[in-house]
């Protein structure tokens, strides 16, 4: 029974041994939005309006917004002199959709072209992070090795883990140990997570004494936030594993003690423990461990290892009977988790998961953000807490999530463009209907335009006469000339009897009035001859104006059917093309769909077939028992 029993253990920490490695190669596992996009964006003065509405929305995580309204703003070069971080923004958000190809090539442009060392290391190194996240590891270290320069200080440290991680995943443990020792050599600066990495490198690399030291001290070094604390848990948890598997049952049980009881890693750690204890003939201890363990979720693998465990450290104590009982009971719980198993993988099959996954998780808009927080409301949705932590499913969601986005936006446009047309037929009859009337004022106004135009000349030649001639009469003003017309009238008046005496004199004041009056003219004539000058030249600019009004709306009367004709064929050329593209984005969408809830349905199916496995090693030893105990009754009645 140990040995079957062991058997199972075995392979369980087996698993997770090589959980902190894997964990270790992707040491970043928080969303990219923490150490992706973000750290692209180099702080700096924004002077384009445009390209500050742009970052708006990529800092509150509406990529798609900020994409297309980056884009828009780039066609009407709005974004000067943001241009070269414009393009390392666009770039970043098109390989956050997986558009690798136009992303490169928007690199490729930016290299080529001479863009400042700073843009073009970045736009490598931004590279290099979505092609890992997307699991491109060779392409991801080529565009590494294409960074020249040094990055900003918020991503060398990040550029080295990655830079790790990649020699990791290729079995270049020497290389990675190399790099992570080097970025960890001030202890003081050195980040828990290049230590942890360092750790696991030197013992992959042969350098078991060195790395088992280095992820002691961080199992046991204080934590100062959850981060640390789950850092250290999976450090205790690896080393305790390890020494478990070299049979160091004391050093096993010391470090997984030290894992939190509420962590992540609790489940692994409380196996493990118990196996530890019993290796150390200590089957209480594997008791109370496993006793812990047996009344969690019994989704996780280990909570159901510890229910055919637990009845194997009573029969340890020599408790045959309970042993037997919680084996029974064990077969019947194994029977009923697979039931509920079997309604779960039914309610994906029908298409319940996605749907409620998608409405408890909503997300405003396609991206790489948008995280799954909440279980769907389905039969015993317990059991995809697992599932759904996987990438990938959480691809394979990603993907359908962002599908179905796309479709919405492509329904949302083939409306608007209905409007559009509606509009543009609007704007048709509107102009018909004002055409005539327009055309039969445009035409009253040329007639008085040509009209204005005459008096103008007549004005014109009048103003050149009166210079020629030094006429200042001729720019005399109203009062001058009503005194002009007063005084030609005495003068006239005054020639029918000059031998009066009085009316002598009465002609010799007017004769001085009209003198005085003459020099007045005389004295203003080069002012008022510039004054009417002006005067004419401002009737100039203002019947050029009139002339260009009449000329533009000759010009629109021509242009607007036009406009409208260029408005329709682009609309019918956007109507076509959403036509073409929207089935095919709902065929994708519903293949999304299928990938994900085959996911989901293998993953149930696995631990379904876990159970049956399970059940069968606890039917197995339910019969040895019951073997054991005939032939010990068999014995005592021979004996009698």
């Amino acid at each position: 029974m140990r040995h079957r029993l062991s058997l199972i253990a075995s392979s369980l920490l087996l698993a997770a041994a090589a959980w902190p490695a894997r964990a270790a190669s992707s040491a970043d596992a928080e969303p990219p939005r923490a150490k992706g996009m973000t750290t692209s964006v180099e702080a700096q003065p924004i002077k384009a309006l445009h390209y500050g509405d742009t970052l708006f929305n990529f800092f509150q995580d509406k990529h798609f917004s900020a994409l297309t309204g980056l884009m828009t703003s780039q066609h009407f070069d709005r974004l000067a002199p943001h241009g070269d971080e414009a393009e390392v923004l666009r770039g970043g958000l098109l390989l956050s959709y997986g558009v690798h190809g136009e992303a490169g090539h928007i690199f490729a442009s930016l290299i080529e072209k001479g863009a400042t060392p700073s843009v073009r290391d970045r736009a490598w190194f931004y590279l290099a992070k979505i092609r890992y996240q997307r699991g491109f590891n060779a392409e991801a270290e080529a565009a590494l090795a294409r960074i020249e320069g040094k990055l900003p200080a918020a991503l060398v440290e990040e550029r080295g883990l990655m830079q790790a991680q990649l020699q990791m995943a290729r079995g270049d443990y020497a290389a990675a140990a190399a790099g992570l020792g080097a970025m960890t050599a001030d202890p003081r600066k050195a980040s828990p997570f290049a230590r942890f990495n360092l750790g696991i490198a030197l013992i992959k690399s042969g350098d078991v004494a060195q790395g088992t030291a280095l992820l002691d001290a961080i199992g046991s070094a204080p934590a100062g936030n959850e981060e640390q604390r789950g850092l250290r848990d999976r450090a205790n948890l690896a080393l305790g594993v390890a020494a478990l598997q070299e049979q160091r049952a004391a050093d096993a049980h010391r470090l997984l003690e030290r894992v939190r009881l509420q962590s992540q890693n609790a489940n692994k750690a409380l196996l493990g423990y118990g196996w530890a204890a019993a290796a150390q003939k200590k089957p209480e201890l594997a008791l109370a461990s496993w006793s812990e363990l047996a009344g969690r979720d019994a989704s996780d693998p280990a909570v159901l290892e510890a229910r055919i465990a637990l009845p194997f450290a009573h029969a340890e104590l020599g408790a045959f009977g309970q042993s037997l009982t919680l084996y029974e009971s064990a077969v019947r719980e194994f029977d009923s988790e697979g039931q509920r198993l079997e309604a779960s993988i039914g309610a994906i099959r029908a298409g319940k998961l996605l749907g409620d996954l998608l409405e408890r998780n909503p997300a405003d808009e396609m991206g790489w953000t948008g995280t799954l927080r909440k279980l769907p409301e389905m039969p015993h949705a317990a059991h995809l807490a697992q599932v759904l932590a996987q990438h990938e499913f959480q691809e394979a969601f990603k993907n359908f999530r962002d599908l179905r986005f796309l479709e919405g936006n492509l329904e949302q446009w083939r409306d608007t463009l209905g409007v559009f047309r509606d509009m543009l037929e609007h704007r048709r009859a509107a102009f018909a209907a004002r055409l005539q009337p327009t055309k039969d004022s445009a035409q009253a106004q040329a007639a008085a335009l040509a009209e204005l135009r005459q008096r103008r000349a007549g004005l014109a030649t009048e103003i050149a006469r009166a210079q020629s001639d030094a006429d200042g009469v001729a720019f005399a003003n109203a009062k001058q000339r009503a005194l002009l017309e007063r005084v030609q009238g005495l003068q006239a008046a005054l020639k029918t009897d000059g031998a009066n005496p009085e009316i002598a004199a009465l002609a010799e004041r007017i004769r001085l009035s009209a003198g005085v009056l003459a020099w007045e003219l005389a004295h203003e004539f080069a002012t008022r001859r510039w004054d009417m000058q002006k005067a004419l030249g401002e009737i100039d600019n203002q019947l050029e104006q009139a002339g260009q009004r009449e000329a533009a709306l000759a010009q629109a009367q021509r242009d607007e059917p036009i406009r409208f004709e260029r408005f329709a064929a682009r609309i019918e050329a956007l109507a076509k093309q959403i036509e073409a593209t929207l089935p095919r984005v709902t065929a994708l969408k519903s293949e999304q769909q299928g990938v994900a809830q085959q996911v989901a349905e293998a993953a149930l199916v696995g631990q379904k077939q876990r159970l049956v496995a399970y059940s069968s090693q606890a039917q197995f030893e339910i019969a040895q028992l019951i073997d054991r105990a005939t032939v010990a009754r068999s014995d005592a009645h021979e004996k009698r």
